[in-house]
C-alpha cells in the first residue's frame, strides 16, 4: 500500500473544503484508508493513523474504531507511539471492563518505567480517564511516585491522586503520609498541585480538614514570600509572582479558617496584606483580589477587615471590565445581610450600575439595591427604583415592581407617600404587577380614611381615556364605587379638587365595561362600582338600573350573574339596598396565636386562594377546588364549598340567599341539619367575613399532616360549640429551608359525606429558617360521625422552580371526627 499522507497535509486539505458535503467526504475516504491500514497491521504508520482518527475526533466525527490501536501504540516502546496512543486512550476509550484491563497493566508497567517522561504519560492518562476500578489497582503506584525526589513526577503523581480520590474517597488515608512534605518542595508546580490536592481532601473529609488546620502558618508564610519576593521572571505574569499559586492558596485558607477562631486568626494580617499591596490596574491583581475578599468574607474575620473587603468590591464597581462589575455586585449581595452598613456606603455606585447596558448587570444591581432599602434611605431609594422601572426592559418589570411594593409596604414613611408610590407603579408597570397588588392597595386605601378623597381624585385622574393598564383601572373602578361621592363634592384638601359630575364619572365606568382592552375581572369591578354608586348618587339611578339591565344577558357568565343579581336587588329588595352597598369597613388581617378563628376581611380573593362562593345553577364549581375532584378516587369526592343554610335563616342576609332562585347551596342530604351560617352571597364578596363559628378548645392532639422538602404543615384542631358536627382544623406551615417559599396555595377535598369550608391564608409567603408561619382555618361538616380522610395539595415557588405535591391524610385523630 502507499504511505498514508501527513496529519498536516489531511488539515491542509480539509480546509480547503468549500461545504461540508466536501468535507464530509474527505474525512470518510480518509476513514476507509486509515481502516485499511489497520486491518492490514501496518505498524509503521500506525502513529500517524491515530494521530489523524484524534483530528477526525475533534471535528465531530465518529473515531471508536481506533480504540483498540491506541492500545497497540501504548504497548509500544517508542515514545513518540506511547505519546500518540495515551493521547489516544484520553480521548477514545470508553468504560468497557476488557479494554480497561489492559490499560492497568499497561499504565502499571509504565508507572514504573525508568523514563521520567513516559511515567508522566501514564500519570496523565490515569488521571484523566482512569476508572473507579483503575484507580484502586494503582493507588500504590501512584502513592510511590508522590514521594520520589523527581519533582516533575511528584506534580504529576499529586494530580493523579486527586482523581483517585474522587473516584475512590475511602482511599485518602492512604495519601496522608506523603502530603506531610509537599508544602516544603521550593518548585512552584509541585506546590500548586500540593495545594489542589489538600484542597480536595479538606472539603471530602472533616477529619483532614481538622488535621491540615495546623499546616495554616505554613501557608501564610508562603504566600507572604510571593507577595514579598522580588521579580522572577519564570514565575511574574503583569508583574505578579505566580498568581495561579496565589489564589490556590487563598481557596485553601478559605477552606481552614471556616468556622474556626485560631485558623481565621493566624491569617487576617497576611489577608490584610494581601489587599493592600497587589496590583489593581491589571486583571491578574484582581482576580487575587476577588479570591482575597471571598475569604475575608468566608471565615471568622476582624470588622475592619471586612470593611476593607467590601471597599475592594466597592472600587470593582468603577471598572470598566463588565466581568468585574458583575461579580462585585454578586458578592455584595451575599454579603450584605451580614455587613449592611459597609456595603451602605456604595449605594451610589450601585444604583448607578441600573443605568448598565448589560443586563446581567442591570439585574443584579437591581436585587442589591433592593436589599439596601431602609427607613432611612426609602424617598431616595425609591425615586431611583421608580425611575429604573419606568425604563428598564420588560423581563424587570414584574420583578422591579413585586420589589417596590414589598419595600413601600415595610419602610413608607407616610400613607399619602405609600399610596402615591403604588399608583405610580401601577401606572408604569401596568399589567406587568403582580396579582396581589389589586387587593393591597385597596386595603391600604381602605385603612386610610383621611385619604380616601384625595387617593379617588388622583385615581380618576390617572385612568382618563386610558384603560389599558388593567390593575390600576381594577383598583380606581372600586375606589369611584365606594367614594364617588367625595369625587363630585370635591372634598379634597392635599390638591386642587377637579370639578367632576355623576354622568362623567358613570361615563368612565361605562368605558371600561364596553373597552376591548378590559379584561373580564375589570369588568366585574366596573359593574359592582356602578352599583354601589347606585347608593351615592342621586340623579342618575334610572340610568344605572339600565345598565345593570343590560348586562343580565351578557355572554360572560361572571357579569350576568352579578347583573342578576344586582337587578334582583332594584326589584325586589330595594328597601335592603343601601345596607347592603354602604362603605366597605376597615379591612384587617388578624392573626392570633392558637388554634383560633383566622379573620380576613379583605373581600378581595386571590387568585390561587380557592374559592368560597356558592356555585351557579346547573354548574359545577368553577374555582381550583374541580382539580381536586379526582384526588380520592370514585365519586365519592365533595369540593370545597361553603356550608350554607338549607333554609331561609331570618335574618336579612338570609333573605339576599334567594336571589340565587332555587339553587342547592349545600352539598349535604336534606335530612342532615346543616349549620346556621350567614354566608354572604357572591353579591357581596365585597363586605367583610365575619367569624362563622365560636370555638371552644376540645382537648384534641395536633399532627403532622406533611413535612418534605423543608415544608411542615401541622394540623391543630377544636369542636365548634355551635354545631358539634363541625370540627375547625388550623394548619401551620412552617419552612426550614434557607429560602422564602412564596406564592403559597393548599388545596384540600374530601369524600362527599363531608362538607369543607377553606377560609383565606394569613400569607402567601412561608418565610425562610423557621422565623415564621402561615396559618389558615379549614371547616369540616361530618353530620355521619364518619372517619375523616383528606388529600391535599400544596403549590409553591421555591429557589425559583414552581413546586407541586400531593398528600394523603388518614392519621386524624378520633376526637376530631366522632
Amino acid at each position: 500500500m502507499p504511505a498514508p499522507i501527513r496529519l498536516r497535509e489531511l488539515i491542509r486539505t480539509i480546509r480547503t473544503a468549500r461545504t461540508q458535503a466536501e468535507e464530509r467526504e474527505m474525512i470518510q475516504k480518509e476513514c476507509a484508508a486509515i481502516r485499511s491500514s489497520f486491518r492490514e497491521e501496518d505498524n509503521t504508520y500506525r502513529c500517524r493513523n491515530v494521530a489523524k482518527l484524534l483530528y477526525m475526533h475533534m471535528l465531530g466525527y465518529p473515531a471508536h474504531f481506533g480504540q483498540l490501536e491506541c492500545l497497540k501504540l501504548i504497548a509500544s516502546q517508542k515514545f513518540t507511539d506511547k505519546r500518540i496512543g495515551y493521547l489516544g486512550a484520553m480521548l477514545l476509550l470508553d468504560e468497557r471492563q476488557d479494554v480497561h484491563l489492559l490499560m492497568t497493566n499497561c499504565i502499571k508497567n509504565d508507572l514504573n518505567h525508568s523514563t521520567q517522561y513516559v511515567q508522566g504519560l501514564a500519570l496523565c492518562t490515569l488521571g484523566c480517564m482512569g476508572s473507579s476500578e483503575m484507580c484502586r489497582d494503582l493507588a500504590g503506584e501512584v502513592e510511590k511516585l508522590l514521594k520520589t525526589s523527581n519533582s516533575y513526577l511528584r506534580k504529576k503523581a499529586a494530580l493523579c491522586a486527586v482523581h483517585v480520590i474522587r473516584k475512590v474517597p475511602e482511599l485518602m488515608e492512604m495519601f496522608l503520609p506523603a502530603t506531610k512534605n509537599l508544602l516544603n518542595e521550593k518548585n512552584h508546580g509541585v506546590l500548586h498541585t500540593s495545594v489542589v490536592l489538600l484542597t480536595e481532601m479538606c472539603e471530602r473529609s472533616p477529619d483532614m480538614l481538622s488535621h491540615f488546620r495546623k499546616l495554616v502558618p505554613q501557608l501564610v508564610r508562603i504566600l507572604k514570600n510571593l507577595i514579598m519576593s522580588g521579580y522572577s521572571p519564570e514565575h511574574d505574569v503583569s508583574g505578579i509572582s505566580d498568581p495561579f499559586l496565589q489564589v490556590r492558596i487563598l481557596r485553601l485558607l478559605r477552606i481552614l479558617g471556616r468556622n474556626d477562631d485560631d485558623s481565621s486568626e493566624a491569617m487576617n494580617d497576611i489577608l490584610a496584606q494581601v489587599a493592600t499591596n497587589t496590583e489593581t490596574s491589571k486583571n491578574v491583581g484582581n482576580a487575587i483580589l476577588y479570591e482575597t475578599v471571598l475569604t475575608i468574607m468566608d471565615i471568622k474575620s476582624e470588622s475592619g477587615l471586612r470593611v476593607l473587603a467590601i471597599n475592594i468590591l466597592g472600587r470593582f464597581l468603577l471598572n470598566n471590565d463588565k466581568n468585574i462589575r458583575y461579580v462585585a455586585l454578586t458578592s455584595l449581595l451575599k454579603t450584605v445581610q451580614t455587613d449592611h452598613n459597609a456595603v451602605q456606603r456604595h449605594r451610589s455606585t450601585i444604583v448607578d450600575c441600573l443605568k448598565d447596558l448589560d443586563v446581567s448587570i442591570k439585574r443584579r444591581a437591581m436585587e442589591l439595591s433592593f436589599a439596601l432599602v431602609n427607613g432611612n434611605n426609602i424617598r431616595g431609594m425609591m425615586k431611583e427604583l421608580l425611575y429604573f422601572l419606568d425604563s428598564c426592559e420588560p423581563e424587570f418589570k414584574a420583578d422591579c415592581a413585586s420589589g417596590i411594593f414589598l419595600a413601600a409596604e415595610k419602610y413608607a414613611p407616610s400613607k399619602r407617600w405609600h399610596i402615591d408610590t403604588i399608583m405610580r407603579v401601577l401606572t408604569t408597570a401596568g399589567s406587568y404587577v403582580r396579582d396581589d397588588a389589586v387587593p393591597n392597595l385597596i386595603q391600604l386605601i381602605t385603612n386610610s380614611m383621611e385619604m380616601h378623597a384625595y387617593t379617588v381624585q388622583r385615581l380618576y385622574k390617572a385612568i382618563l381615556g386610558d384603560y389599558s393598564q388593567q390593575p390600576l383601572v381594577q383598583v380606581a373602578s372600586w375606589c369611584m364605587g365606594e367614594y364617588g361621592d367625595l369625587l363630585i363634592s370635591g372634598q379634597c384638601e392635599e390638591e386642587e379638587p377637579v370639578q367632576v359630575t355623576e354622568e362623567e364619572v358613570l361615563d368612565i365606568l361605562e368605558s371600561v365595561l364596553i373597552s376591548n382592552m378590559s379584561a373580564s375581572v375589570t369588568r366585574g369591578y366596573a359593574l359592582t362600582a356602578i352599583m354601589k354608586l347606585s347608593t351615592r348618587f342621586t340623579c342618575t339611578i334610572n340610568r344605572i338600573k339600565k345598565v345593570v339591565s343590560i348586562y343580565g344577558s351578557s355572554i360572560d357568565v361572571e357579569l350576568q350573574q352579578r347583573a342578576v343579581e344586582y337587578n334582583a336587588l332594584f326589584k325586589k329588595y330595594d328597601h335592603m339596598r343601601s345596607a347592603l352597598l354602604e362603605r366597605m369597613p376597615v379591612m384587617e388581617k388578624v392573626t392570633t396565636n392558637g388554634p383560633t378563628e383566622i379573620v380576613q376581611t379583605n373581600g378581595e380573593t386571590e387568585p390561587a386562594v380557592l374559592e368560597t362562593k356558592p356555585p351557579p345553577s346547573g354548574l359545577q364549581p368553577t374555582s381550583q377546588a374541580n382539580d381536586l375532584l379526582d384526588l380520592l378516587g370514585g365519586n365519592d369526592i365533595t369540593p370545597v364549598i361553603p356550608t350554607a343554610p338549607t333554609s331561609k335563616p331570618a335574618s336579612a342576609g338570609g333573605e339576599l340567599l334567594d336571589l340565587l332562585g332555587d339553587l342547592n347551596l349545600t352539598a349535604s342530604p336534606a335530612s342532615v341539619p346543616a349549620p346556621q351560617i350567614s354566608q354572604p352571597p357572591f353579591l357581596l364578596d365585597g363586605l367583610s367575613s365575619q367569624p362563622l363559628f365560636n370555638d371552644i378548645a376540645a382537648g384534641i392532639p395536633s399532627i403532622t399532616a406533611y413535612s418534605k422538602n423543608g415544608l411542615k404543615i401541622e394540623f391543630t384542631f377544636e369542636r365548634s360549640n355551635t354545631n358539634p358536627s363541625v370540627t375547625v382544623i388550623t394548619i401551620q406551615a412552617s419552612n426550614s429551608t434557607e429560602l422564602d417559599m412564596t406564592d403559597f396555595v393548599f388545596q384540600a377535598a374530601v369524600p362527599k359525606t363531608f362538607q369543607l369550608q377553606l377560609l383565606s391564608p394569613s400569607s402567601s409567603t412561608i418565610p425562610a429558617f423557621n422565623t415564621g408561619t402561615i396559618t389558615q382555618v379549614i371547616k369540616v361538616l361530618n353530620p355521619q360521625k364518619q372517619q375523616l380522610r383528606m388529600r391535599i395539595k400544596l403549590t409553591y415557588n421555591h429557589k425559583g422552580s414552581a413546586m407541586q405535591d400531593l398528600a394523603e391524610v388518614n392519621n386524624f385523630p378520633p376526637q376530631s371526627w366522632q
